[in-house]
């Protein structure tokens, strides 16, 4: 277990601290929460947190600085709160910092799509893209007609 304080050996700074991991599970959750309905697994599910926290790699500070905010906002933290004022204040706080909970957004939704009991849920196989590949129906190659007459963007080297 990694303290709020020790450095991950990876190049991409110090790890989120436990503070900023309960802050990030909060906000997750909230996102996506888990549908008993449809058995699906809210964001905030262990196995899809530990994929988060290890792979938030470059968007470690920027998260950071969000989860910090988030839980100043909230008066000390964000998971002291009920759920319903944790809801509000997340909303108030999103409208006005949309950049920097798209970061948050986009670390979360990357996780849980990669959780393979997500995977399977939507009709995916739970596998790597290659070798086998996916199918991709053809699509209509006159679109890219406005990029092919556009001609080259680059400066040819010499």
């Amino acid at each position: 277990m990694t303290s709020s304080t020790e450095t991950i050996n990876d190049g991409w700074g110090p790890a989120l601290s436990d503070g900023e991991r309960l802050c990030l599970r909060c906000v997750a959750g909230a996102m996506i929460p888990a549908s008993a309905v449809l058995g699906m697994p809210g964001a905030d599910d262990p196995a899809i947190m530990a994929d988060m926290a290890s792979s938030v790699k470059r968007d470690r500070p920027a998260l950071a600085r969000l989860l910090r905010g988030i839980d100043e906002a909230a008066g000390g933290r964000l998971a002291d709160l009920d759920a319903v004022a944790a809801s509000a204040l997340l909303d108030r706080l999103r409208a006005a910092d949309p950049a920097g909970f798209a970061v948050a957004e986009a670390v979360i939704a990357r996780a849980y799509y990669r959780d393979d009991r997500v995977l399977m849920a939507i009709g995916m196989e739970p596998r790597p893209p290659f070798p086998k590949g996916f199918r991709v129906d053809e699509g209509d190659w006159s679109l890219l007609d406005p990029v092919r007459d556009r001609g080259p963007i680059w400066r040819a080297s010499e």
